[in-house]
């Protein structure tokens, strides 16, 4: 099988120049240090933070109260954003809770602040309309991952796109991610790297054409 080059694990920023926030935010934004398990928002509290970081990673988490568990939905790499956006720029209540997944440093700024910057100017407010566009047409996509693949074909389409990105997580936070359990995305990278392996000693034995 061949590899896809590295893209983007958040592709709602794809087709977007955010080089104006980031720009902002190292300008305006305060200097902020996360250590590993330290929360940006919490859940069921009001969301007030946009930060973009400059080391680490962040994790989105969900909490189901039937199973007493939590799930990880999303990811925030460095040279990225993170928030709980839109509900960020009202302060209204957070659906997720922002963890640091390592220690983290940021250049963090208010919701609010990033609000009356977009409603400064038109085309600001352009801006506001894209990032939401661009937010649910990856959720969106994501959602109907679920459905259409499998959950080794999930897996096999994130490493394919991104193994970059699945070398820095947890087995646990992947498995959270793809929704399956960690002994049983152990045992799909077994599979594949047995697979992978096969595939390369049959490369290797295969007849070479005569000149």
């Amino acid at each position: 099988m061949t590899h896809q080059p590295n893209k983007q694990f958040n592709t709602y920023k794809e087709g977007l120049d955010l080089e104006f926030l980031r720009e902002y935010c190292m300008e305006h934004g305060e200097r902020r240090t996360f250590l590993r398990g330290e929360t940006l928002e919490e859940a069921g509290e009001p969301a007030q933070w946009v930060a973009f970081v400059e080391r680490g990673c962040f994790k989105y988490m969900v909490h189901n109260d039937e199973e007493s568990k939590d799930y990880c939905t999303g990811f925030a790499f460095e040279g990225e954003f993170v928030a709980d956006f839109p509900y960020c720029l009202d302060g209204d209540v957070s659906e997720v809770s922002i963890e640091a997944d390592m220690p983290c440093e940021v250049r963090i700024i208010s919701g609010r602040e990033l609000q009356a910057l977009f409603d400064s100017d038109p085309k600001m407010m352009l801006h506001n309309v894209r990032i939401l566009k661009n937010l649910f047409k990856m959720v969106y996509g994501r959602d109907l991952d679920h459905y259409r693949y499998t959950a080794r074909s999930r897996y096999r389409r994130l490493i394919d796109r991104c193994p970059q990105v699945v070398q820095m997580l947890s087995l646990k936070d992947i498995a959270s991610f793809l929704n399956i359990t960690p002994s049983y995305l152990s045992t799909l990278r077994k599979e594949m790297t047995y697979e992978t392996r096969a595939e390369g000693k049959r490369a290797c034995t295969m007849p070479r054409k005569k000149e």
